[in-house]
């Protein structure tokens, strides 16, 4: 699977961004999807997870509550809302696919990767 990440941008703190994770191919809903983001300077971090049919979430706690993860299985498309940004959430924004069943945070556990969009909060 081939995966094209976009709708990054500039916003200013409170503010709001969706994200959104185009696949190509035709086995889209067999994976399980996730959002990584990586800070200048700083490695790679997990951010939210979603089952292949949706029906299980997961965030890393300092999300929670401000972004929902979310998939359309009919238009192959994984998404990211994400509210009440803050300049901490500026980073690089990767969406990336699994086959792992289960809930995967780690980078290793993904296969597939998008090429990144980036985020900048001001403040």
């Amino acid at each position: 699977v081939q995966l094209q990440a976009f709708g990054g941008g500039l916003v200013q703190a409170g503010g709001s961004l969706r994200l959104s994770c185009a696949a190509s191919g035709r086995t889209f809903s067999s994976y399980a999807y996730a959002w990584f983001r990586q800070a200048p300077g700083k490695e790679r971090e997990f951010v939210a997870h979603i089952s292949w049919n949706g029906g299980s979430t997961y965030y890393v706690d300092y999300v929670k509550g401000r972004f929902t993860i979310s998939r359309d299985n009919a238009k192959n498309t994984v998404y990211l809302q994400m509210n009440s940004l803050k300049p901490e959430d500026t980073a690089v924004y990767y969406c990336a696919a699994t086959s792992t069943t289960g809930l995967a945070t780690r980078a290793y556990e993904y296969r597939y990767w998008g090429q990144g969009t980036l985020v900048t909060v001001s403040s």
